[in-house]
């Protein structure tokens, strides 16, 4: 026998099923109950963990058979690296969770998942042991489910910070749908699952216990918690405004990103399309003319080998052409808005997509339509949060997204000083929907911007950088985790003393991330 209890508002229901197949089909009830049909789409969340083989590989495979299997994935957690827990000598785990909607009953769930691990090499081995793909449900619907073969909740939500790290993830830190308010109650403590969480130790534990926050990169995985990251720029155009025209041959393209890593830059970003306000859009093909030479030589550097590259467009061609030839990341100034398979081609390409917030694209961004706000961070973030999280419907997990608030970009100046000193701000709102996505770096590009001349007096671009300085400092003390410069080496000195400063303080705004 097994029992499905119901937890629905108004009133609790407890149902009992003497055999239970094809959803909620044999389901007897209480008189006056109303019976579940298979037909409904129910909310479940589920558990994926990984140690064995590639293990990034191994969560994308998992997600894909979901798919197949009539699990459709909602929303993603971030990634975790963890060390391993019971049975402690075994290679270290990845970690997250995924939000997901299915008609498949409790029992048939169950049953599509552990084909998946069987069909991804996991075999029997010792419980805890090691496994190539271990995927646990941790909620289903509103029901709590007990049978000889299943327990739901998982049995073991409550005392694995591995678990409810991710799971916390899932959760905006408002209660969105009866669903998630009966997935607090669950948990039987009277601050819900968010009072349990920090019990466990929340926030405190990441980067503790053996627990890290991670994102896969280059075949390997940054914990952006550690220190900021300076990303140097490489224009590639003829007219941008800081460098526009100095960087055309290949020759002088090359020069230039040796100076930009012999100055500290972890990330060089490369672009080939003008995105400076009222510049005129170049075609795909002229755009990889410009930019795969360089894309080729560059990573051709002995001297980038342990940096990452970046390529700046918002073509999902440009981007699949240059990830082909050793990109590392892609850098969206319209998050998806000016090419409407960006976000297919970004979740099949397996790497971090920068997505920036902008009103429509840089020929009209600066209009009076696009520059008008209310609160200009409440309103970046809600925007920014509706971008990425179309691109997270599309299949771009959470644990692959950089969020970057656009300073200079569909903004005064007034604006651009609001966001730089409201990073924490955008965090929070964001946090309401999404604290997975609220944990997504956050990269910020003010240098030589338009409105640093304007506050400083300094018509000419290349002397804006000690305003820039000043505004990168702001935001890295604000919680940007990447800034993104023409000037590397004054500004990683500004970054360094940011860091120590933070570690110093143990600021939250930096390591509660």
């Amino acid at each position: 026998m097994s029992t499905l209890k119901y937890l629905g508002a108004p009133r609790h229901l407890l149902f009992t099923a003497t055999k239970y197949l094809n959803g909620f089909s044999s389901l007897h009830t209480a008189p006056n109950c109303s019976v579940e049909t298979h037909s409904q789409e129910v909310e479940a969340v589920i558990a994926l963990g990984s140690n064995v083989g590639d293990r990034l590989h191994n969560f994308k495979e998992a997600l894909k058979l979901m798919k197949k299997s009539g699990i459709s994935i909602t929303r993603h957690a971030c990634l975790y690296e963890t060390a391993p827990a019971y049975v402690t000598d075994q290679p270290r785990f990845l970690n997250s969770a995924v939000r997901a909607v299915t008609k498949l009953g409790p029992h048939e769930l169950l049953a599509a998942l552990k084909k998946i691990e069987k069909d991804l090499g996991r075999t029997d081995g010792i419980r805890y042991g090691p496994r190539p793909i271990d995927l646990d449900i941790l909620f289903y619907g509103k029901f709590k489910v007990r049978s000889d073969i299943l327990t739901v909740p998982h049995e073991r939500i409550w005392e694995r910070p591995f678990v409810m790290a991710p799971l916390m993830d899932l959760l905006g830190s408002a209660i969105d749908s009866d669903t998630v308010a009966s997935w607090h109650s669950f948990s039987g403590h009277s601050g819900g699952l968010s009072g349990l969480w920090e019990k466990l130790g929340g926030e405190f534990l990441i980067g503790e216990e053996g627990m890290y926050r991670v994102m896969p990169v280059a075949n390997g995985l940054l914990d952006w918690s550690c220190r900021t990251y300076v990303m140097g720029v490489l224009n590639l155009t003829p007219d941008s405004f800081s460098d526009g025209g100095n960087f055309q041959s290949v020759k002088s393209a090359v020069s230039q990103v040796q100076l930009l890593i012999s100055e500290g830059a972890d990330i060089i970003d490369l672009g080939a399309q003008s995105t400076r306000p009222m510049a005129s859009r170049i075609s795909v093909e002229e755009e990889l003319d410009r930019l795969i030479p360089v894309l080729e030589a560059v990573t051709a550097m002995p001297e980038v080998e342990g940096k990452l590259i970046s390529v700046d467009t918002f073509y999902s061609e440009v981007a699949s052409e240059a990830v082909s030839r050793g990109a590392h990341f892609i850098n969206d100034v319209s998050a998806g808005q000016l090419d409407p398979n960006m976000f297919k081609v970004i979740a099949d390409l397996d790497v971090p997509y920068i997505a920036m917030h902008m009103r429509g694209d840089p020929s009209t961004m600066q209009t009076n339509e696009n520059l008008e706000y209310d609160d200009v961070c409440k309103e970046v973030s809600s925007e920014l949060y509706s971008r990425v999280r179309e691109a997270e419907l599309s299949g771009i997990p959470a644990w692959r997204v950089i969020i970057d608030p656009g300073i200079g970009f569909s903004k005064k100046t007034e604006d651009n000083l609001d966001v730089l000193t409201g990073l924490p701000d955008i965090r929070a709102d964001i946090a309401k929907r999404s604290l997975a996505i609220s944990h997504a770096p956050i990269l910020i590009g003010p240098s030589r911007k338009r409105f640093l001349g304007e506050i400083c007096t300094r018509p000419a671009a290349v002397e804006r950088d000690p305003a820039t300085i000043a505004s990168v400092t702001a935001g890295v003390l604000g919680g940007a985790n990447i800034v993104r410069v023409h000037n590397v080496k004054d500004n990683l000195d500004a970054v360094k003393l940011c860091d120590a400063i933070l570690r110093q303080k143990s600021s939250p705004m930096k390591f509660q991330q």
